[in-house]
This record gives structure tokens, sequence and C-alpha cells, in this order.
């Protein structure tokens, strides 16, 4: 497939997606949903890769959907949006999050509506100064999407959560770390780097180990204390026979590097 709604490179390990409509603050169409799958599609069949890269080109990061590419005049037939979610957002958010690889997301200028939610989905979410956070649903009678409904609660806690999605005020990239919805708000100049070196880590780093820890966050929500720590015991059981592991502890003995696969 030929890209022409975003960039996408494989790198040392590195995959970087860039969603590239600068001129319409990488909002999305069916054709960009379409390019973002096949790059994903990629990704996961290229064994080098041990970590993503998410972020946006210009000025924003993601505006969420572009609304001219389903538009509804007050008297035209009524567009299905869940249908669109069902085919589109719903299977990019399980995507990521079973993506057996830590998912970066840098967010270089406003992340709205399911842009917002999608950035929500990484893993870990640096943000330059300048960028925000908006959930812009409630301005066209809709809900959060993307995931936003089940992460966002989960982030800030129930009160803050319906005050963004409720109000859709915008929050400042500083105010949502401090409220612990990203990992880190960094200046919008060495917002690339930090992502790069962070990609840089996690490329060399014990993948599987990552993976599964991506997986027991995740079966947290539903499981009790007692089913978790059987997840927990499966999961250190496997883990325990890994290279690795023997990698991890032979370089601690003998006080070197260690040389992890990723598996």
């Amino acid at each position: 497939m030929t890209y022409e709604s975003i960039q996408f490179k494989i790198e040392n390990g590195i995959a970087l997606l860039t969603l590239s409509r600068p001129d319409r603050l990488n909002s999305f169409t069916q054709a960009m949903h379409l390019e973002v799958r096949d790059a994903l599609d990629k990704l996961q069949a290229d064994k080098s890769v041990r970590v993503l890269v998410l972020t946006g080109a210009g000025r924003g990061f993601c505006a969420g959907q572009d609304l001219s590419d389903r538009a509804v005049d007050p008297g035209a037939p009524s567009v299905d949006l869940g249908a669109s979610v069902e085919k589109f957002y719903a299977p990019l958010v399980l995507t990521l999050k079973n993506l057996p690889m830590p998912v970066i997301c840098a967010v270089n200028g406003v992340a709205a509506g399911a842009g917002a939610n999608l950035a929500l989905a990484c893993d870990i979410v640096l943000a330059a100064k300048s960028a925000s956070f908006i959930e812009a649903f409630s301005k066209l009678g809709l809900i959060p999407d993307t995931g936003g409904t089940w992460h966002l609660p989960r982030l800030i806690g129930h009160a803050r959560a319906m005050g963004l999605a409720m109000l859709g005020e915008k929050l400042s990239a500083e105010k949502a770390e401090e409220w612990g919805l990203i990992w880190r708000c960094v200046p919008d100049e060495a917002l690339m780097d930090e992502a790069m070196v962070m990609a840089e880590h996690f490329a060399a780093a014990p993948t599987k180990g990552l993976a599964f820890t991506k997986k027991a966050f995740q079966a947290s929500y539903a499981n009790s204390l007692e089913d978790q720590l059987q997840l927990e015991a499966g999961m250190m059981r496997e883990l325990g026979y890994s290279h690795d592991y023997r990698e991890g502890v032979a370089a601690f003995m003998a006080k070197r590097t260690p040389h992890f696969k990723g598996e």
C-alpha cells in the first residue's frame, strides 16, 4: 500500500508511525484508518520490531474524526456512527493494547476527540508542553469513544473523567501530567528526542517481559486478587524459562550490560 495519510518506517527495532494530514490536524478519514491498519499489520509481521512510537506531523497530534469525511446535512440520511467505531476505532485501540511490545505516544500538539483517546490507548504518553487534550464529543452530542469511557476514569478517577467528558474543556499537557493522565510533559523541542531515547531503551529491553506486563495490568481491572496472583505465577513461570531472564541474571552477576533478544 502507498501511504498518503501517514508516514511509517522501521529501523533498528523501532517502528515510527506518524499521522500525516497536517493541514487537517491529522484527523482521521477512512483512508487514513486503512493505512494505519496496514502499517500495524506490517509491524506485527516484522519480528525485528520491539517498540512502536506514534506521533503526528505539523502542529497537532490528531483532531479525531475528520467530520468532512462523513458529513451529515440536517436533511440527509443519518450516518451509523456505531459502525464506524466497530469497523475502525475499536480495532485500532485493541491492536495497540494487544501489541506484544511497548507503544509510546508522542503528543506534539492538540489531541482532540478520538485523537485524545487514541493517545491514552498507548502504554506511555509523552506530551509537548504546548500540547493539550480535549474530549470534544459532548459538543456534538456524543460520548467519548475510542476507549475514552474506559481509560479516562481509570487514569484520573470518576470526577475528573466526568468533568472532561461532559464539559469538553481543554486540558493542558502540564495539567495532564499533574493529574496522572500522561507519563510526562516535556519542552516542545525535546519531545521527539525524549521519545526516541525511550524507544531505543525499549528496543534493547526484554520485550516479552514488557508485553506480559501490559497483559497483566490490563487483566487486573477484571480479576480478583486471587485470580491476579495466579496470573502472575503463570507469567513468571513462563518468563523464568526465557533467554532474557537468564541473560539478565547473568549480566547482573557479571556486572555487565545485558544483551536481550526480546524473546
